[in-house]
């Protein structure tokens, strides 16, 4: 999906989800991109952007970030300037992972959960996590650049089950861990 003949500009990923309950560890998710260069477009990540980053040029940023869920409606965004990208890369892959570090959770253990993914006023997708409910990680998006140059959107919701760290790494391969 694209939109216009001039491929997408500037994409939001919005994250929501509730607070876990008040004697329960928090819920912490994070919105993940992960970079890839023409050269090996489903090899390693040039660099991964998530809530302790930013890209070296400054086209992926956090502008909002939660580790707890609090707050109303959707509680994480990223932006992605994909039309000021350098036309070295050719696709970045967008996930959201779940921190394992008070006791396995997935999906459909977080209430409310849902991403939502838009340009301008266009919304590209509105997920509630439930095709990949027993996953740790997913990812959400790849936004790839097209033989004339622009970038287009497509659906990409796949589950893992690693950690935030290991789904880094594996979110942009070509086929599911």
């Amino acid at each position: 999906m694209s939109s216009g003949n001039t491929g997408l500009g500037k994409a939001e990923v919005r994250l929501k989800w509730d607070p876990s309950p008040w004697d329960r560890p928090p819920h912490h998710l994070d919105i993940i991109a992960a970079t890839y260069s023409v050269d090996a477009p489903y090899g390693q990540p040039v660099y991964i952007v998530h809530y302790d980053s930013r890209s070296p040029d400054g086209t992926i940023n956090m502008s909002r970030h939660s580790q707890t869920g609090q707050g109303f409606g959707y509680v994480e965004a990223m932006t992605l300037e994909l039309d000021r990208l350098a036309p070295s890369f050719a696709r970045v892959v967008v996930g959201v992972a779940i921190h394992q570090n008070t006791g396995l959770k997935t999906f459909g253990y977080i209430s409310n959960a849902g991403v939502l993914i838009v340009e301008g006023y266009t919304e590209l997708l509105n997920d509630n996590f439930m095709r990949i409910a027993g996953s740790t990680a997913g990812t959400v998006a790849e936004f790839a650049r097209n033989p004339s140059g622009t970038w287009e959107f497509h659906e990409m919701v796949r589950g893992f089950d690693c950690e935030p760290v290991a789904f880094s790494a594996a979110m942009g391969c070509a086929s599911r861990p």
